[in-house]
């Protein structure tokens, strides 16, 4: 069960606000203006307003957060908080964490003051927050989770992988609760390398358009609260929606370009519906990784139209990331709970920036409005990592047997 989602995105500082987005049809891509940069892109889908708390943390800790740290504590406050767990279910549930980029930004801040004389010396306290697990620490730290702790690093699977395996921990017994989060942040290494890759869109992203160019980066978190059903209902917990099954799969066929044939995402898409004991007429809705690059669409195209068939005409499909950019270890996380919003309050997000439809999506019921609203009982959200590292999960209305 899913009984508490948080999150910090482009489009706002938590849950509300990212829903108003996506029914509005708005997005957050902007003007980069975290950093200095000069190359064939100068866009981001940047949060605002960095969360600040307070939170229930040492100074010196405070001191060393990192953005990604301090997206993670509000997205996490905030899906315990909807979830209602006490110190006691805290205490023991498990805290799972997709992550990439880790304190890179403060690390590269700290070497740009000391190469620019700002500084006379590079502080080593500057660059302790640069561990990708100082997130978690972070959370556990704060709120009480000590339970079983993991930070995983799939590229933009990560934090879709980080919700899978909270899952299996409660399917095998091990804990019968667990926040999974995803977060990234901005910074100049991963921006200059998408853009040496010439994957990022000068302008902004276009998920599944025939004249796509790339991606948007954006930044956030995305949090969610698993439960076992019995501990849900024996705490009276509200449900949001169900996890009803997650697949994974790694096709090991280049470092950053999809398989060809879409071997891993067809595994990972397949594993998720036959785990949900689900067929792909049970399917009303696609949350896609949509990242707008012409490779990654195209696969994704042909992965979705080889395992649903000529059901997919009839499914709704969309790209989050035309509103909220691609937020790389927090792309699964936030994603999932775009969808569970979806599921519970029957909203379609759109898709943004999309004006001629690809051939390769040709016949498919791509949203493009702001605000279409239909029931909707089952969904699936993919996740597609470089290295091959693909994740798709299945959620189902809160009241779908």
């Amino acid at each position: 069960m899913i009984t508490g989602v948080g999150a910090v995105s482009a489009l706002g500082p938590d849950v509300p606000a990212l829903r108003a987005g996506l029914v509005a049809g708005r997005d957050g891509i902007g003007p980069l203006a975290l950093f200095a940069y000069r190359g064939r892109a100068d866009t981001a889908a940047e949060v605002a307003d960095v969360p600040r708390g307070p939170w229930d943390l040492p100074p010196a800790a405070v001191r060393r957060l990192s953005r990604p740290d301090r997206f993670a504590l509000a997205a996490g406050e905030e899906a315990i908080r909807e979830a209602g767990l006490d110190a006691g279910t805290r205490s023991e549930a498990a805290l799972i964490v997709g992550a990439t980029t880790g304190g890179m930004f403060e690390t590269e801040e700290a070497y740009r003051r000391w190469r620019a004389g700002a500084t006379p010396r590079l502080a080593v306290s500057r660059v302790l927050g640069t561990s990708l697990a100082t997130s978690g620490v972070a959370v556990s730290q704060a709120f009480g989770v000590f339970g079983p702790q993991e930070t995983v690093a799939t590229a933009c699977s990560s934090s879709a992988l980080a919700i899978a395996r909270a899952a299996e921990l409660i399917v095998r017994g091990s804990v019968a609760a667990a926040l999974a989060i995803g977060t990234d942040g901005l910074c100049r290494l991963t921006y200059a390398g998408f853009d040496a890759l010439q994957a990022l869109d000068p302008e902004r992203c276009r998920p599944f358009d025939r004249e796509r160019h790339g991606l948007t980066l954006g930044e956030g978190a995305g949090a969610l609260v698993l439960e076992d059903a019995d501990h849900a209902r024996a705490r009276g917990a509200r449900v949001l929606a169900r996890l009803v099954g997650w697949g994974t799969a790694t096709d090991a066929h280049h470092p950053t370009a999809p398989h060809p044939d879409g071997r891993g995402a067809l595994a990972a898409l397949r594993a998720a519906l036959a785990m949900a004991h689900r067929s792909p007429e049970a399917v009303d809705y696609v949350n896609a990784h949509g990242t707008g690059t012409p490779q990654n669409d195209a696969v994704e195209a042909m992965v979705l139209r080889t395992v649903l068939g000529e059901r997919l005409e009839r499914i709704p499909v969309s790209s989050s990331k035309s509103q909220f950019g691609h937020t790389l270890a927090a792309a699964g996380a936030l994603e999932a709970v775009v969808t569970t919003l979806a599921l519970r309050d029957g909203i379609l997000p759109p898709t943004l920036g999309l004006r001629a439809p690809d051939p390769a999506w040709a016949g498919v019921d791509l949203v493009t409005e702001a605000g279409r609203h239909a029931a909707l009982g089952v969904a699936v959200s993919s996740s597609y990592g470089f290295g091959g590292h693909n994740v798709t999960l299945a959620l189902a209305r809160g009241d779908v047997a």
